[in-house]
């Protein structure tokens, strides 16, 4: 393989390698482009695509390509500015940002992993965690105790709620990162996760659970959202999910009175939505 290859290329191969990459500077002159490529927005883990059936298009290379990083990395002791010591893999340090980035990064806890992009406009509250390979589009804010997971595609102007946690595809491998569309709103204590898509302008209520292993009760639409083998669920444009829950019928369940969780949908957003919304633009 030449080393003047595509990035894709150089990534492919060494990851292929194994452990026989470590050490070698070529490998980690691959991995240090992409890193270098996902913190400038230039490349991502996942890219709007409306030539596929779900409008997005995954690059698992790149997810590859992140796992060499860790697989290249030593284990170093880490510092901060503020004195703060950690001890991670020396592949991925912590982001440090400059007032040009227009980006807020409020004091108090919070950490940008290397290999994130956020963009101009992006407000995280502490503490507040975004990993590597995720996409922060402008205009959204990472509210306190809110995670963002490895590879996870944040819209522009989301908000993501106290407490909130956007899944990776590295904590558990997942296949496609979560994708959290433009103008969403994810409430607090709320958990998005296996490569569930929430649509434009979406609304998650508090302590909603979204994973593959939900099915979601539209009641506006009479239709049940589920993921199958070859899609994750997708939340529609527009929806507001609630908690709920179903009654179990059968076998101990009934006996019990027991039910199970089920978000449900219980309108779209409307004026009196939108305007229950106002207060975050004096925020930012």
């Amino acid at each position: 393989m030449s080393l003047n290859g595509s990035l894709q290329e150089r990534v492919e191969h060494w990851f292929a390698q194994g452990a026989e990459a470590i050490g070698n500077k070529d490998a980690e002159a691959a991995f240090l482009a992409l890193r270098g490529a996902l913190e400038a927005g230039s490349l991502r883990s996942a890219e709007p695509d409306a030539s596929t059936p779900l409008g997005w298009r995954v690059n698992a290379w790149v997810k590859r390509g992140i796992l060499l990083g860790f697989r290249l990395g030593q284990m170093v002791e880490m510092g901060c500015p503020d004195g703060s010591r950690f001890v991670d893999k020396a592949t991925y340090p912590a982001r440090r940002f400059a007032v040009a980035d227009g980006v807020r990064v409020v004091p108090g806890g919070s950490s940008v992993r290397s290999g994130a992009y956020l963009s101009k406009g992006v407000v995280v509250m502490p503490p507040a965690y975004v990993n590597v390979g995720a996409y922060v589009d402008e205009g959204t804010m990472v509210d306190s105790h809110a995670l963002v997971g490895s590879c996870a595609q944040i819209g522009k102007r989301v908000h993501l709620s106290a407490a909130a946690q956007i899944g990776g595809v590295l904590e558990p491998v997942n296949a496609s990162p979560v994708i959290i569309e433009d103008d969403a709103l994810v409430g607090g204590n709320t958990g998005v996760y296996e490569g569930t898509i929430v649509r434009k302008r979406a609304v998650i209520a508090a302590g909603t659970v979204l994973t593959r292993g939900t099915p979601v009760y539209d009641l506006v639409k009479g239709e049940v959202y589920k993921a199958t083998a070859e899609s994750p669920l997708v939340i529609p444009e527009g929806a507001v999910v609630v908690p709920g829950s179903r009654t179990i019928r059968n076998g101990k369940g009934a006996e019990w009175g027991l039910s199970i969780a089920a978000p449900v949908i219980v309108k779209y957003r409307d004026e009196k939505t939108e305007l229950s919304l106002v207060l975050e633009d004096i925020l930012r």
